[in-house]
């Protein structure tokens, strides 16, 4: 459950009051946006982190609330999983505020701008498959275990061996097929390839480019491949049975370290709430 909280205290706040910057920079690196693009997307951006700020906030705060009531006892990956499914319901709520934007924006896209977000696919699928396909497995569960035992450890503090060992195990019993990601996310970008293209190329109306977006964005968040669905529902309720299990072994004093964290976390989101942006 904890280790859902994946920023630490001491960058939060930065990370938070840059985030329009930074995801215009990041999109822009997949696009390359000319200026008019460039201005009315900085403006979207700013409106988005507003409303985030002043809506979004405050549900947060409230969801951490609830993680600190939890993180003294021990508990169960039905807890777990209500917290994570919490999370992807905020995830949708974004995507529908994205979308009016994200059609706007598509609508304004070239041909040359196409070609560039399928380069930078290929690079950056060419990255993943270095970083996982071509691993050996032993590789690749020593990559997912320190991402776990560094998340973990950001909440509760320093693990001892027969907590790492604990985790070490969880991770290598764990159904996670790092081609059958790499399948989807080459299915995610074919499908926002021909989305766009198809909004560009027939230079639909504003309602029909809507209609589009609305339709990848859905199918973003639930895969319309029915063994990838099984696949990830599978892996969600494997992570909160590791979550539980590693929250259960840990000490009183670990757990207050995870108290505290957490207070630290929802004190940095309650300054965010109220701060002009």
């Amino acid at each position: 459950m904890f280790t859902l909280v994946l920023a630490s205290c001491s960058t939060i706040k930065i990370a938070y009051n840059n985030a329009a910057s930074v995801g215009y920079w990041w999109l822009d690196g997949y696009v390359d946006f000319n200026e008019a693009q460039t201005l009315q997307l900085r403006a979207d951006l700013a409106r988005l982190h507003a409303w985030h700020r002043a809506t979004e906030l405050p549900q947060y705060i409230e969801l951490l609330q609830q993680m600190e009531q939890l993180a003294p006892a021990d508990i169960g990956p039905e807890q777990v999983c209500a917290i994570a499914q919490e999370m992807r319901r905020h995830l949708g709520t974004l995507m529908a505020q994205i979308e009016p934007a994200a059609a706007a924006l598509a609508m304004t896209l070239t041909t040359a701008q196409l070609q560039g977000l399928e380069r930078k696919y290929t690079k950056t699928d060419a990255r993943y498959r270095k970083e996982w396909l071509s691993a050996t497995p032993a590789k690749q569960l020593e990559k997912r275990y320190k991402q776990w035992l560094e998340r973990t450890e950001m909440i509760y503090g320093r693990l001892d061996g027969a907590q790492k060992d604990r985790l070490r195990t969880q991770v290598a019993r764990s159904g996670f097929d790092a081609r059958i990601s790499y399948e989807e996310r080459l299915r995610r970008q074919q499908d926002a390839l021909q989305t766009l293209r198809q909004i560009t190329q027939a230079r639909l109306p504003e309602g029909e480019a809507r209609d589009l977006v609305h339709g990848y964005l859905e199918r973003t968040l639930d895969s319309p491949n029915p063994a990838y669905r099984a696949y990830q529902q599978a892996l969600l309720q494997e992570d909160c049975r590791s979550v539980a299990l590693t929250h259960n072994s840990t000490t009183p004093v670990q757990r207050d370290t995870a108290v505290q964290r957490l207070r630290t976390y929802e004190r940095d989101l309650v300054q965010l709430a109220v701060q002009q942006p």
